[in-house]
């Protein structure tokens, strides 16, 4: 999903938003400003962090909402969570998967400030967005438990959507060798299993098994695939080491 095939709703969506949590600036000033988040999102090199991600996280927001208390904070929080990106650091993707949290947060402050949105609630859409470098977030934070599941929601997809996901964050790692790619995504996996629970809001509690069972299905096979892998440099090495 490119800038010119957004639907149609997304540039309002961001407008409502920004006006429900008490922007002062003219619808105008507020368009521009979603404009430009919208372009950031759909730049080149966003295989899976891209505008189809950010539809399918303020879906899940929405499908979540009723456990939220400030529903347009969490809205823009992920509006903004994954706005500053970035593929081409080799550590990158096994650090934080491209997604500058902290950058993306510090964008959101300022943007919304300058839209004359209150300093309470900037701050608060900063410090949710900050809250997804660990997603661990406090049961008793609403808005931050529905924020972070609504981001992990595509663990929990059905098979075949799973498997596009995972074909579409290969495609944004492309130039990374498949060996380094398949041991960062191993490192993640066993993080991710080993949590107490994935999902923390109540709602989001049902994403549970079938995320793990998305998760642990993963792991398996790339542990087989490492494991050829190792093999098969091990064989090579051997071979370009004997003397005959």
């Amino acid at each position: 999903m490119g800038v010119h095939d957004a639907p149609q709703w997304l540039l309002s969506a961001y407008v409502r938003s920004v006006v429900a949590v008490g922007a002062t600036a003219s619808t105008e000033q507020i368009r521009e400003a979603g404009q430009a988040l919208v372009e950031r999102w759909g730049s080149p090199g966003r295989s899976f962090h891209n505008l189809k991600h950010l539809v399918d996280v303020l879906v899940r927001v929405d499908e979540l909402v009723e456990e939220t208390h400030e529903p347009d904070v969490v809205r823009l929080a992920a509006w903004y969570h994954g706005a500053i990106f970035d593929a081409a650091d080799r550590k990158a993707y096994a650090n934080r998967g491209g997604e500058d949290e902290i950058a993306s947060a510090g964008l959101a402050r300022t943007e919304l400030l300058a839209l004359g949105v209150p300093a309470a609630r900037a701050e608060r859409v900063h410090d949710l967005v900050v809250a997804l470098v660990r997603h661990a977030p406090n049961p008793a934070d609403f808005d931050c438990a529905v924020l972070c599941d609504a981001d992990l929601a595509m663990l929990a997809t059905e098979p075949q959507k799973y498997k596009a996901y995972l074909q579409d964050v290969r495609a944004e790692y492309a130039h990374l060798p498949i060996e380094d790619y398949v041991r960062a995504r191993v490192r993640i996996l066993h993080k991710l299993l080993a949590r107490p629970s994935l999902f923390v809001s109540p709602l989001g509690a049902a994403w549970e098994e079938p995320a793990r069972q998305n998760l642990s299905g993963e792991l398996q096979r790339l542990e087989k695939e490492l494991r050829g892998l190792e093999a098969a440099a091990n064989a090579a090495s051997g071979t370009s080491g004997d003397p005959s």
